[in-house]
């Protein structure tokens, strides 16, 4: 009697720690292309926006970043978006791989990236309509050669004679956090 009980709980340990460890591993993976949770970052909540690493987020390797805006933070139209990223932030940004969604929707845009102010300007060809939810693509990035956090910060000009940026919110990209 005694080992009948010992054998079915010894199954049903090593069930359970197979099945945490393919658990923890799949969230492992997922984790590595999301923002996951941040604690001490500096930067508020409500402010800390999304983002997604389409492969991997390694260490000096080509990525693709996907930046989101909530359509919550975008309070009015927005004529040009300002993408402010850190002077530590040795990655190459593509100029011409950079898009614009906006609903799901691919928007012409026209971009440069200003390596000494350290900015990504782009500026869509029609006004993105205030409570657009908008995603912005970079293409082609080169990631900095060593791991790291860096925080790239989102501005948004309202169409006018006086562009004022406002801020959106800050990504907090990791690469090489594994």
């Amino acid at each position: 009697m005694f080992l009948s009980i010992k054998k079915p709980l010894h199954i049903l340990l090593s069930a359970t720690l197979v099945a945490g460890s393919l658990l923890t591993g799949g969230l492992t993976a997922f984790a590595q292309n999301t923002p996951g949770f941040t604690i001490f970052s500096g930067v508020r909540g409500e402010n800390e926006l999304r983002y997604f690493l389409d492969f991997g987020g390694r260490p000096f390797q080509f990525e693709r970043y996907r930046l989101r805006i909530p359509s919550s933070k975008m309070e009015t139209g927005v004529s040009e978006f300002i993408v402010a990223y850190p002077d530590y932030f040795d990655g190459i940004i593509d100029p011409g791989a950079i898009e614009l969604s906006v609903r799901g929707r691919t928007v012409p845009v026209d971009a440069v990236v200003d390596t000494e102010a350290r900015r990504i300007q782009i500026v869509p060809r029609e006004v993105v309509v205030s409570g657009s939810p908008v995603e912005i693509i970079l293409s082609n990035v080169k990631n900095p050669q060593y791991g790291g956090t860096y925080y790239f910060e989102a501005f948004a000009n309202a169409p006018g004679d006086v562009p004022l940026s406002r801020y959106l919110g800050t990504w907090i990209i990791t690469i090489g956090g594994n």
